[in-house]
């Protein structure tokens, strides 16, 4: 599939749910994982070097205002960037009144409407697997960050995810089956979502397109260009994510046992040497 339908197939679908995203994304919206993710964001934001008493944050791919809550509680200036039209609207009603943010329209592709060198703060959360060429918008984010300034990269599979890792797999299989009801027979999507992924095997239910069902994150090539492009890791853990619905002392049992998710962060360093 060419990148401008995948694009355009992305916009339509986000555009339809964005009233229930966060009911449907249970593996974000919990206060496990809220939490995490706060803690994380400020432990990165203790890594800035800029001189700016205003900093500037972006929220690439900002979805509902996930991380552009965060980051405005953390006290940062925040553009809000998606390319979705009705979330954009909606992060506007729910935190326009702040008085530190702004929304930008994107266009999937690139940031080309963003000068180099201008936000402090560039975050992305549950985004890059979303994008076609995950690495130009790497890229992108390091180029519109100041030197000094921080890239946050969260909410993607780590390498052992992919590698089958066997405490996880034994996580897995400690979790509560979930039980099946006759009325899965008499649910119409249960059915065109399996012809959808026939004729398409990226298709979601949502509607929109996972990249890394057959292309997942490499994370040793985002580093090896973020450190080819001045920029320096300060921080890269690997965690277990937990999802709506996990038995809490199950999942504290296990936390520290396996992992499925990385948060990379990267500073760009004063004098950057950029490459293509």
């Amino acid at each position: 599939m060419q990148t401008h339908n995948i694009i355009k197939q992305n916009i339509k679908a986000h555009d339809l749910i964005y009233n229930k995203y966060e009911q449907i994304h249970g593996e974000i919206f919990n206060p496990i994982e809220q939490q995490r993710l706060h803690g994380q964001l400020a432990r990165s934001i203790t890594y800035i070097k800029t001189t700016d008493t205003q900093r500037k944050a972006l929220d690439y791919g900002c979805g509902s205002g996930n991380l552009t809550k965060h980051l405005i509680d953390l006290g940062l200036y925040v553009t809000s960037a998606d390319i979705s039209d009705n979330f954009l609207k909606a992060i506007q009603e729910k935190y326009g009144h702040t008085g530190k943010l702004e929304t930008l329209k994107i266009n999937g592709e690139d940031l080309s409407s963003i000068e180099d060198d201008y936000f402090d703060f560039v975050a992305t959360y549950s985004v890059l697997h979303h994008i076609p060429d995950y690495m130009k918008a790497v890229a992108e984010m390091i180029r519109v960050v100041k030197p000094g300034g921080v890239v946050y990269l969260d909410h993607e599979p780590c390498d052992s995810y992919w590698q089958k890792n066997e405490e996880y797999e034994k996580f897995l299989s400690s979790l509560p089956k979930r039980k099946k009801t006759i009325k899965r027979f008499f649910v119409l999507s249960n059915y065109t979502n399996k012809i959808r992924r026939l004729i398409n095997p990226r298709y979601e239910p949502e509607g929109d397109i996972h990249i890394w069902g057959d292309d997942h994150i490499e994370w040793d090539k985002i580093e090896k260009y973020a450190k080819s492009n001045g920029c320096s890791v300060v921080i890269k853990e690997d965690y277990l994510l937990y999802k709506r619905g996990y038995p809490e002392d199950l999942y504290q049992l296990y936390k520290n046992r396996c992992q499925d998710m990385t948060v990379l962060v990267l500073r760009k360093d004063d004098l950057p040497k950029r490459k293509k």
